[in-house]
């Protein structure tokens, strides 16, 4: 559904290369601390800024050469754009009702009274969960078969970035041919939704992984600095001092604990792993 080779952007202090796929019928996440590159990379993809080189191919055609019918078949949230705050939800319906062919009203008007969105009040009297539902109810309501959606959860709490996170596995459930492109600082909502996972760090990928290895595979040691120092290192990672010792990343934990007996290894995550990479020392 998207491809990304060699996409390149670059700033004073800041340049972005980033390759990825996202598959027909897949969720392809983007995580990584704020500045990392994510929020660049999804709007080079729509065309939002300039670039400096690379290839992007949507629907099997490069961006460039979309149709407007093409685009009817993208549904776009991102984090700092939406609807004129002066709008209500009245006048949202009426203009996705111009855009798109199969925008479903009947749906998406039920969608948000069950999400508690008044139709009559302006949306710059909406709290940030209220904006956010109704970006992302905007994205889904046209049967859209890619989504690209950027940091949609953002300064969301627990209850409301579930229920956002909800809406998008409905959509998921309805076609299993679809396709979401989403990015977020978040982990914990990428790691219930995605299939596989970007970690972006200045600019790059510095690690692409199915969701299933990185909470399989992967672990967590935690180990002496002296039992490090005897420790088979061929599938280490990354290697962080502490002040208890050493807690090192792998991507086989089995190895690990069958040949270590005596060392801790625990489940890994994202936020473990983000941190690890963030600090990494060898």
């Amino acid at each position: 559904m998207i491809k990304i080779h060699d996409l390149k952007k670059n700033y004073r202090d800041f340049q972005l290369n980033i390759t990825l796929e996202v598959p027909a019928g897949t969720v392809t996440g983007i995580v990584g601390k704020n500045g990392a590159g994510k929020s660049t990379t999804i709007k080079s993809r729509l065309g939002l800024i300039h670039t400096d080189g690379g290839e992007v191919e949507v629907l099997g055609k490069r961006s460039d050469k979309l149709s407007g019918a093409d685009k009817q078949q993208l549904g776009v949230a991102l984090a700092d754009s939406g609807f004129s705050f002066e709008f209500n939800v009245e006048d949202v319906t009426a203009i996705l009702k111009k855009m798109y062919k199969e925008f479903d009203e009947e749906n998406f008007r039920k969608q948000c009274k069950d999400q508690g969105l008044p139709f009559d009040k302006k949306l710059k009297d909406f709290s940030t969960g209220m904006k956010a539902k109704l970006r992302v109810l905007a994205a889904v309501s046209h049967k859209a078969k890619v989504l690209i959606l950027d940091e949609p959860t953002s300064g969301l709490d627990v209850i409301a970035r579930n229920e956002v996170l909800e809406i998008l596995r409905t959509y998921l459930e309805e076609d299993p041919e679809r396709s979401i492109l989403i990015s977020s600082h978040i982990s914990s909502d990428l790691e219930g939704l995605c299939d596989d996972i970007y970690f972006i760090h200045d600019g790059k990928v510095v690690l692409h992984e199915d969701t299933d290895a990185i909470l399989g595979k992967y672990g967590i040691l935690k180990l002496s600095k002296e039992d490090y120092e005897k420790l088979d290192k061929q599938y280490i990672l990354v290697a962080k001092e502490e002040k208890f010792g050493v807690t090192c990343l792998t991507a086989e934990k089995m190895y690990y604990m069958e040949n270590y007996p005596g060392i801790v290894v625990e489940n890994s995550n994202l936020d473990e792993m983000i941190l690890l990479m963030l600090g990494k020392k060898n």
